[in-house]
């Protein structure tokens, strides 16, 4: 066992002075520059413009790397949080997505109003797309990575687990969790 020890690999720690010209020569670098262009544009065109076509309270709480399409179909309510990725997809003719007030996203929640068909040939990207209107009801709670698809409709004071595959209809206060979601719960509210 010590002789393994011996034979580790150590990483190599870079001086100040090293470090120091590693930045000035990145600084240089057109590839840098190039990808810089690219990240811009990309976060224009996904958030930026995006957000100026939707419907957006001004007490929503939206992460600034979080997503849109076709944003004129979104609806975002009073006191909204959008995490950090979420990615927020109405459809392209006239599918909306509406999410009440006081919703809370995790980081990573998908919601989409579209999906490809599958069976009109191939590629699949040359198919038609099908989108359904989703709706997230007042102070529901989506957990990490959920995936909400076209056509759900989830009621008031919805949880839905992590990771969690929701299309359908769900009554209020649901606890929803799996793939497919299904309920497992019901919320239950201290009487006001």
């Amino acid at each position: 066992m010590k002789h393994a020890e011996a034979d580790g690999v150590q990483k190599v720690r870079k001086s100040r002075v090293q470090r120091l010209i590693r930045l000035i020569l990145a600084t240089f670098d057109p590839r840098a520059w190039a990808h810089f262009v690219k990240v811009m544009n990309y976060y224009n065109y996904t958030h930026v413009q995006e957000l100026r076509k939707a419907t957006v309270s001004p007490t929503a709480n939206i992460a600034p790397n979080a997503g849109f399409a076709n944003a004129q179909n979104i609806v975002i309510e009073d006191n909204v949080t959008l995490g950090a990725y979420c990615q927020i997809w109405a459809g392209p003719n006239q599918a909306r997505v509406v999410i009440g007030k006081d919703a809370l996203f995790a980081p990573d929640v998908m919601v989409t109003a579209t999906t490809y068909r599958y069976n009109d040939g191939a590629p699949v990207t040359d198919q038609a797309m099908d989108e359904a209107d989703i709706t997230i009801g007042p102070d529901c709670w989506l957990g990490r990575g959920a995936t909400i698809l076209a056509g759900a409709e989830l009621g008031q004071g919805c949880i839905v687990g992590a990771h969690a595959v929701v299309r359908g209809t769900f009554p209020p206060y649901s606890v929803i969790v799996g793939s497919p979601a299904r309920v497992v719960s019901q919320r239950s509210l201290p009487d006001s």
